[in-house]
């Protein structure tokens, strides 16, 4: 593989090999991924300690509720990185996962088990941040964003493995023992963490005072590009939040086959791992914004697709036709995040942990809403799923197209 081309000088550059520095950034990121997809498993056993009926989605809180922490504390993480750098932050924020973790292992009810869930996802979002930001450090453009499909087609494993391992939990151990899992992880992930250097000299750091905060948010709001295309972003984000809190459901519930979701789920993972791939191919061949702009078009046919099979057959369409055609969708956004994130995030690289923060936050917690609101009400028929999606990649494409505007 070719080697990642570094932009800061010898001196500050990171002494980790491209392979270790890229899968330790990966699975920082992957703890976010972690956190949810390995429960999803374990929802009818949630359901039935809670006393929830079979059908009930209300379980899906436990994902909406930990991107809502998610999100909101990314606004915090961003200017903390920027002045205290990114090692100290990533380690304080692993050490709130972790205790999010055990809280919610040990929750009674499903009330507390939100509230730490909510805890849980404060502690991700700093992961989130530091690994994004760290990424900016070292390189930058068309290398950025192949820098992050790599990272993302290692993330993506995560997603292909942790639904049948918890299920595979679940099956031998109580459903508590998937959170206990993720704590145990995330203190391996922080001793291996401790082998990435600062990446954030102290002569770039950002003084902590409202004054250079509010400057750095009005840089944010008053740069087209970074704006609107973390607008854009925050649609993509809805459909995601919706699928990963209604596929459960959909696979179990709708098309009754309760045995095959941990399957499906992680075969729809690897057709991500598989875009990812060919994206950080694709943007050195054909450039970031054309292979932003050409999947937004895809991704929007996808959509429309899904629509007409989910209406021809009333709601409950066949299993083999509806799936692979939302496993295509879902790989088309794939091309599109790493690609949207690189260009929100180009022209502002001397605040790199703010835009990453704001970008970030406003993304997840926008997502977090609309796809956790539209997946709520999704019951007994997919319909609702696909107008959704459509809608929401319609939405996507028109603000991508704004932030592009001269």
């Amino acid at each position: 593989m070719k080697p990642l081309v570094e932009k800061r000088p010898p001196h500050q550059q990171r002494q980790l090999r491209n392979g270790e520095l890229l899968a330790m950034l990966s699975l920082i990121m992957a703890l976010m991924a972690m956190a949810i997809d390995l429960m999803l498993s374990a929802f009818d056993e949630m359901r039935e300690t809670f006393g929830l009926d079979p059908t009930s989605n209300d379980v899906a809180g436990v994902v909406t509720v930990f991107f809502m922490g998610f999100a909101v504390a990314q606004f915090v993480y961003g200017p903390l990185t920027d002045r205290f750098g990114r090692k100290r932050i990533l380690a304080v924020s692993i050490a709130i996962y972790a205790v999010g973790a055990v809280a919610s292992a040990l929750a009674p009810s499903l009330g507390l088990l939100l509230a730490a869930r909510f805890v849980w996802g404060i502690g991700a979002a700093g992961s989130r941040v530091v690994a994004t930001a760290v990424v900016r450090d070292l390189f930058e453009g068309v290398e950025m964003a192949r820098a992050m499909s790599q990272i993302m087609a290692v993330f993506i494993m995560v997603p292909v493995i942790a639904p049948a391992l918890g299920a595979g939990i679940v099956a031998f151990l109580p459903w508590q023992s998937v959170f206990w899992a993720c704590a145990l992880w995330s203190v391996a992930l922080w001793l291996w963490s401790r082998r990435l250097p600062e990446t954030l000299p102290v002569d770039e750091r950002r003084q902590l005072d409202r004054a250079d905060i509010a400057d750095s948010y009005r840089t944010f709001f008053a740069t087209r590009p970074t704006l609107w295309f973390s607008i854009s972003s925050i649609f993509m984000q809805s459909v995601f939040t919706m699928y990963l809190a209604s596929s459960e459901l959909i696979v179990s519930e709708i098309f009754g086959h309760r045995s095959w979701f941990p399957f499906v789920f992680g075969v729809t993972a690897i057709g991500f791992g598989v875009a990812s791939l060919v994206n950080g191919k694709a943007v050195v061949r054909f450039g970031v914004r054309t292979v932003l702009n050409r999947m937004l078009i895809v991704l929007n046919l996808c959509a429309a697709l899904l629509v007409i099979i989910a209406m021809s057959g009333s709601g409950q369409p066949s299993f083999w036709v509806f799936m692979p055609a939302l496993g295509l969708m879902l790989s088309a956004f794939m091309f599109i995040m790493p690609n949207m994130n690189a260009e929100a995030m180009q022209p502002l690289p001397h605040i790199a942990g703010t835009v990453s923060a704001l970008s970030g936050g406003f993304r997840m917690l926008g997502g977090s809403i609309l796809g956790g609101l539209v997946a709520t009400r999704i019951d007994v028929s997919v319909t609702p799923f696909a107008v959704a999606a459509l809608v929401f990649a319609s939405l996507s494409w028109a603000s991508a197209y704004v932030a592009q505007v001269e």
